[in-house]
């Protein structure tokens, strides 16, 4: 008898366990969590905060996991927010905080980040760089010659403003990205493409704004990292881990690379939704991260000034995009990231606010319009002071 009431205890305390170790998968997989920010004072990750002490509406944030939860949003993967340099608000609803993600373009700011180290550690003399002198072995043997890409330079590519030929907007250019993928050679078969023309109506042409016409052209981004690579001497991922994220304490990077084996850095890079966030608050923080200095604060603020413009309310400027977000009658201007399939890591200066959404609507119509309503309409929405 006295066996049998162990065995009893036994398995209750076994069903017990089992069922609570089942509420913590759901938890990392469909809620949101918070934390303190005494949890983990010594550490170069996130320190944690709470929604409600950084005036962020706890019930919004329940109604918005409500909502993604019910099929009001679709493939959400995940919503965090930072303000005042703490993670006050995660929440998993595809995967875990550790899982990697495939953010698509959003990862084309990293580059700009190793750029404008690059130039802080004076491996690269500036944005009026000339891609061909970086890369001497490429221009010897360039097609369609023309002495205006001698005139190239890194700030060409990073404001997606080059003269060549290449816009991934259009599926009849030469330079589309889904060409590229086909052979090789991705950085000669960019270099290699014909100086784009425009045609006009009338013969007086008005210049654009800022002097740049916007062309979306993931191959200029990809062939800056051989320019990195010829520059510092480094791989751009070996380059990336040493001045980037072992500072950031990013430990998981998973990067795409070319049939060369050079590190793709017109996106891909896999990183988890916390690494992600950190990229959008090192540049909040001008340069910045737990006070030690990454990339100088004028690069940041270059950076995130506008240099192109995209449409009526959307500019560029190295590699991050520039737009104001409207909620509940106040107008915030924003730096973000953006990726195919609706990924955003937007930065607000003016709320001290960074939030991450991640989702995996790839080449779907609206989802970028998705992803912006959940940023207006609920995570802004949230925001109370």
């Amino acid at each position: 008898m006295r066996y049998a009431k162990t065995m009893t205890r036994f398995r209750w305390a076994l069903v017990m366990l089992v069922l609570a170790c089942s509420s913590l998968g759901t938890a990392k997989s469909g809620t949101a969590k918070s934390g303190s920010a005494h949890s983990q004072p010594d550490s170069l990750d996130w320190p944690l905060g709470s929604a409600a002490d950084s005036g962020i509406s706890s019930s919004k944030l329940q109604s918005m996991e409500a909502a993604v939860r019910s099929g009001g949003f679709t493939k959400i993967g995940s919503v965090l927010i930072a303000r005042y340099g703490k993670l006050v608000y995660e929440g998993y609803f595809d995967g875990d905080a550790n899982t990697r993600l495939d953010t698509r373009s959003a990862t084309k700011s990293i580059t700009d980040v190793l750029v404008g180290i690059a130039i802080r550690e004076k491996k690269v003399s500036g944005v009026d760089a000339r891609l061909l002198s970086l890369l001497p072995e490429r221009a010897r043997k360039l097609q369609n010659p023309d002495p205006r890409k001698a005139a190239i330079t890194v700030e060409d590519f990073l404001t997606m403003s080059s003269p060549l030929e290449c816009d991934d907007w259009n599926d009849a250019s030469r330079g589309n990205e889904e060409r590229m993928y086909l052979v090789e050679d991705w950085a000669q078969f960019i270099l290699d493409l014909p100086i784009r023309g425009r045609m006009h109506v009338g013969e007086e042409v008005e210049p654009p704004p800022y002097g740049r016409y916007f062309s979306y052209c993931t191959g200029g981004v990809f062939t800056l990292s051989e320019v990195l690579q010829k520059a510092t001497g480094l791989r751009t991922d070996r380059y990336a881990q040493q001045v980037l994220f072992a500072p950031l304490s990013i430990a998981s990077a998973q990067w795409v690379y070319s049939p060369l084996n050079i590190p793709q850095t017109g996106g891909g890079l896999r990183l988890t939704s916390r690494d992600l966030l950190k990229i959008a608050q090192l540049y909040l923080n001008g340069g910045t991260w737990h006070g030690a200095r990454i990339v100088d604060e004028s690069w940041v603020r270059a950076s995130t000034q506008p240099h192109a413009r995209i449409d009526d309310d959307t500019e560029y400027g190295y590699l991050w995009w520039l737009k104001s977000f409207k909620s509940g009658g106040k107008t915030y201007p924003a730096f973000f990231m953006s990726g195919n399939g609706g990924n955003k890591i937007v930065a607000i200066p003016s709320l001290q606010m960074a939030v991450a959404i991640t989702s995996t609507n790839y080449s779907t119509h609206s989802m970028h319009e998705q992803t912006e309503k959940l940023l207006t309409e609920y995570v802004l929405a949230a925001v109370e002071k």
